[in-house]
């Protein structure tokens, strides 16, 4: 039996590191250790998931240790390119928080430093890598069951918790603004569902409809997106209401030349319990789809990846156009509400 792949955090400053190292957990990966900067409020969390796994007091005794085959990077976003790069540069495959980084610039270093070393740069697109009504939904469009995709329709609602976020998460420049973060997600469902390489943005825009107290903050974001043959339209806010049970109430509708199929990802108003509500219609079916226990590859297939050099988890191509995209949506959108004119 080979080796497990073995594996190490860089930076707790998001709460998706959490399921980033689940996942390659289960995935038969090793945890060998993290290395974050200062006490970021996640940092608690997670060491209460995983008390066992030792604290390194300098990143480079992880990035220098030759039986480490993958790092996970959740710092902050305006380190994320960076240490990525550096990662990269220490024969390391990188799995990176999104937003993978946050602009034009760090995606060229990226590009460039992939093509340099044959490493890895793989972003956790985890409303469709972790998410099994996504999962399920990508079986139904490959299997024919709502014919050629012409629309997706995505929408991205999150809760603020204002006070629990650090400064930068109200700085665009740190973080990248809505649409090279939260988009991002939807972009990646829309190039996936409808099988296209890239797109056309032919909307975008930005707003502070609700946070005057942080002028430069972004707490909605929508855009279109256009190819020859599908279109997409995605919706991205910080409205998130408290008395929902969750974070948001995340949806996604693709429309089909011969069906539809409408996601809820995490809650069905004042419907059915739990999350991965798949609701399916066609011309013969008209029925409620419970994807609980629909299979999650993304971090399987990534280990597949590190281990044998293959692209079965995500083509790095699609990663680098989905996060282009992300980021030309956030230099041409619109600003409105409160927000300054660019």
């Amino acid at each position: 039996m080979p080796a497990a792949i073995r594996f190490a955090a860089l930076g707790m400053d998001h709460r998706h590191i959490y399921g980033m190292a689940e996942g390659m957990i289960e995935a038969g990966c090793r945890f060998a250790g993290y290395w974050t900067e200062g006490a970021p409020q996640p940092l608690d969390g997670f060491r209460k998931r995983f008390p066992d796994i030792d604290q390194a007091e300098d990143r480079r005794r992880l990035l220098e240790d030759p039986k480490i085959d993958l790092v996970l990077i959740a710092c902050a976003p305006e380190h994320r390119a960076d240490l990525a790069i550096e990662a990269m540069r220490h024969g390391k495959d990188v799995m990176v928080d999104k937003p993978g980084c946050i602009t034009l610039d760090e995606l060229a270093r990226i590009r460039a430093a992939v093509a340099a070393t044959g490493r890895i740069w793989s972003v956790d697109f985890s409303e469709r890598f972790e998410v099994r009504a996504v999962a399920r939904a990508s079986q139904l469009v490959a299997e024919g069951r709502i014919g050629q995709v012409v629309q997706t329709l995505g929408i991205g609602p999150h809760r603020l918790n204002a006070h629990l976020r650090p400064d930068w998460f109200f700085e665009p420049k740190r973080y990248g603004g809505i649409l090279a973060d939260i988009a991002s997600h939807q972009i990646d469902q829309f190039l996936h569902f409808a099988a296209v390489d890239t797109a056309e943005i032919a909307h975008a825009a930005v707003g502070n409809f609700a946070n005057p107290q942080h002028k430069d903050f972004e707490d909605f974001g929508e855009l279109n997106l256009a190819s020859p043959r599908a279109q997409a339209y995605i919706r991205v806010d910080w409205y998130t209401p408290d008395a929902l049970p969750n974070w948001g109430d995340g949806r996604l509708f693709i429309l089909g030349t011969e069906g539809t199929i409408e996601l809820r990802k995490y809650v069905d108003l004042c419907g059915r319990d739990g999350t991965d509500h798949l609701f399916l219609v066609n011309g013969d079916t008209y029925e409620h789809i419970d994807c609980r226990e629909t299979p999650l590859t993304y971090f399987p297939d990534l280990a597949h990846d590190v281990a044998n050099r293959t692209e079965t988890a995500c083509a790095q191509s699609h990663t680098f156009t989905v996060t282009e995209l992300a980021l030309q949506a956030q230099i041409r959108a619109v600003r409105r509400g409160g927000l300054a004119p660019a």
